[in-house]
């Protein structure tokens, strides 16, 4: 197990190799969160700064947390016979869809319908450990089922659904969507 301050060119590419990643993120008190993401949607803009852009889903834990306390977690694991684990730490920011700050950001991404927001990580430390335990998985094909939904849906729809399902999160957390 290493730690570094920053992401350098040998993991930035390792990064760019992986096709999903997982983000961990949890309120002072209440329940951790632990999402899979995918959908080419991360991006690497500089050695202390990532993010990826949040697209609609069944929850939104991760702008909750981030709005009460900032801490997250990204983690990549490589599927292929070269193992490594990846974990990202630090400082996470939410970017709300259509601000200020998103307009600079939003066309380092394909875009989507039901694009929520973008979460910035500002990197903290960096660490690597052996992976020797993950298994060896070949991606079959990319998912496009939440692509599909979102769709379906006219921005009338999607905000009803946000403020449906969004808006709080479930221990009750604001996340500030809208």
């Amino acid at each position: 197990m290493a730690f570094k301050a920053e992401l350098d060119d040998k993991l930035t590419k390792f990064i760019g190799q992986q096709k999903m990643f997982f983000t961990a993120s949890a309120p002072v008190s209440g329940r951790i969160n632990l999402s899979p993401k995918g959908i080419d949607s991360f991006r690497v803009f500089d050695k202390k700064t990532v993010g990826y852009l949040d697209l609609t889903g069944s929850g939104n834990e991760t702008a909750a947390h981030l709005h009460e306390n900032g801490r997250l977690t990204v983690m990549f694991c490589s599927f292929t016979d070269k193992p490594l684990i990846l974990r990202l730490y630090g400082h996470g920011e939410v970017v709300k869809n259509r601000s200020e700050k998103w307009k600079t950001l939003e066309n380092l991404f394909e875009h989507h319908f039901g694009e929520r927001q973008i979460i910035l990580l500002n990197i903290e430390s960096v660490q690597t450990s052996c992976g020797f335990g993950v298994p060896i998985y070949s991606l079959v094909e990319e998912r496009n089922t939440l692509i599909d939904w979102s769709e379906g849906k006219d921005d009338a729809k999607m905000e009803a659904y946000w403020r449906q399902k969004n808006l709080t999160s479930i221990d009750g957390l604001p996340t500030h969507l809208l």
